[in-house]
């Protein structure tokens, strides 16, 4: 049930109707080949688990849309299969636009390849030209606060935080149409989370679509103009951030703040 809320645009970007994914998971009691021989192939090593059930979704150009709900609820399936990551088994998904997904901060780097050579390599696989990516290398690494001496080295050697400032510089580079971001902003230090938050609202002020996961009511309500409850991988209401918010609180069973 949608709330009356403004949209910035009607422009449709993001549009999934009737959307089901679902992905293969390991059975109980199948470890190894062995255990599967021994039971003569009757125990079946895999399962299809259903995730996300009959998604009807509409995301706008220029708005900021949230996503809560509880761990397990499809919130990241979601936001691979917008992100192209997964496939819809049935239903639709239309997306106009490039994506530029940040599903968790160090997650796609390569740990045996430096920083630099990352930088190339994420922005191939986001679409980048070498042109695009000679051009943004050294505002990258600016951003990222990290030394030449770090980015010449192998990214198995960084920190955490320091795997979550490259992963972050990359992703927002150059103003993406669409920018997922999968509670990004709880990695990191202070000054990082900020510098996240204002480059976040750069991309919205420029007229990108910011579609943002987090289980942080302040940064939905901070962040986003619309949201959507995810439970048991079904949209049970979408409406404005302070509607999905205290629904989300509710079902968490904490008062909302």
């Amino acid at each position: 049930m949608d709330a009356e809320i403004k949209i910035p645009s009607k422009k449709v970007l993001v549009e999934a109707r009737d959307m089901h994914v679902s992905f293969m998971i390991t059975k109980h009691g199948i470890n190894n080949i062995k255990d599967f021989l021994f039971t003569f192939g009757i125990k079946k090593p895999f399962e299809r688990k259903k995730v996300l059930k009959g998604i009807d979704l509409t995301i706008y150009k220029g708005e900021s849309f949230g996503i809560m709900g509880r761990n397990g609820s499809g919130k990241s399936t979601l936001l691979r299969t917008i992100s192209g990551i997964m496939k819809p088994d049935s239903g639709s998904l239309k997306v106009y636009g490039k994506v530029a997904p940040m599903m968790a901060l160090g997650v796609g780097l390569e740990p045996e390849m430096t920083g630099e050579e990352n930088i190339k390599l994420l922005g191939s696989l986001m679409g980048y030209s070498n042109k695009e990516i000679r051009e943004s290398i050294d505002a990258i690494i600016d951003f990222s606060e990290l030394s030449r001496e770090d980015i010449k080295s192998q990214v198995k050697r960084y920190s955490a935080g320091m795997m979550a400032r490259l992963t972050f510089s990359i992703t927002v580079a150059r103003d993406p149409e669409i920018l997922i971001v999968d509670e990004a902003l709880t990695v990191g230090d202070l000054g990082f989370k900020k510098k996240c938050s204002q480059r976040i609202n750069d991309i919205r002020a420029g007229g990108g679509t910011i579609i943002y996961v987090s289980h942080h009511l302040e940064e939905i309500l901070q962040i986003c103009t619309r949201a959507c409850f995810l439970k048991d991988g079904v949209i049970v209401e979408t409406g404005s951030p302070e509607h999905i918010g205290a629904l989300y609180s509710q079902q968490m069973g904490a008062p909302r703040k």
